[in-house]
């Protein structure tokens, strides 16, 4: 599971917060952007020593604008979706967002001598939907597959979908999400996103 994680956390990572960035093609965003990004996470003392804060902190200046959370939340919530108001839609959006941002920044504290392979993109121009395969590699062991796909918008491209090993990162939740909503509602789901998140919190305040 650390391993899921933090091969997620790597994806992340090579995704820049820069707007010049939104004229680029999806890979070249990733080809680009990633070895300034795991040059800091290499070099940074405070992320090394597991400084969970800081590491939240260059997800969020890095990471977040490229991703669109809402449409993943959609996906992983699945049919049930139209069963939540638009107030219990904007709380299961930003509790699911802070789930993935707590979770892969506490794995990326555990990155050390990882490197990324990018494997050719196949897409044409007028691609609005375009999947990037890469791969994370470590001396001594296999290398873990990433595909994130990516949609074309006016803000530029948006991942919505990460799948690592042949394992899709929206459909992984949309099972532990129905079996929430089954027993507690759209209400539960809500309640247990949000004691995860605290969950995962307190380490950084210990």
């Amino acid at each position: 599971m650390k391993k899921f994680l933090l091969s997620l956390c790597l994806m992340f990572s090579v995704l820049p917060a820069l707007a010049a960035d939104a004229l680029k093609g999806p890979d070249a965003l990733v080809r680009e952007v990633s070895d300034d990004v795991l040059t800091i996470v290499r070099k940074d003392k405070a992320i090394q020593s597991g400084d969970t804060r800081r590491v939240i902190d260059l997800v969020e200046e890095k990471v977040l604008p490229h991703f669109n959370f809402r449409r993943m939340t959609m996906l992983a919530v699945g049919k049930d979706w139209r069963q939540a108001n638009p107030e219990q839609q904007g709380k299961l959006v930003e509790a699911f967002r802070t789930l993935l941002v707590r979770t892969y920044s506490n794995a990326l504290t555990q990155y050390r001598d990882q490197t990324i392979g990018y494997k050719p993109a196949k897409f044409a121009e007028a691609d609005t939907s375009v999947r990037v395969q890469t791969e994370v590699r470590q001396a001594g062991a296999q290398p873990i597959n990433i595909d994130y796909t990516l949609e074309k918008t006016p803000e530029g491209w948006k991942v919505f979908d990460v799948v690592v090993a042949g394992v899709s990162l929206v459909t992984n939740y949309r099972g532990t999400f129905a079996q929430e909503i089954r027993a507690g509602g759209v209400d539960g789901l809500i309640r247990s996103l949000e004691q995860k998140n605290r969950d995962l919190a307190a380490p950084a305040h210990s």
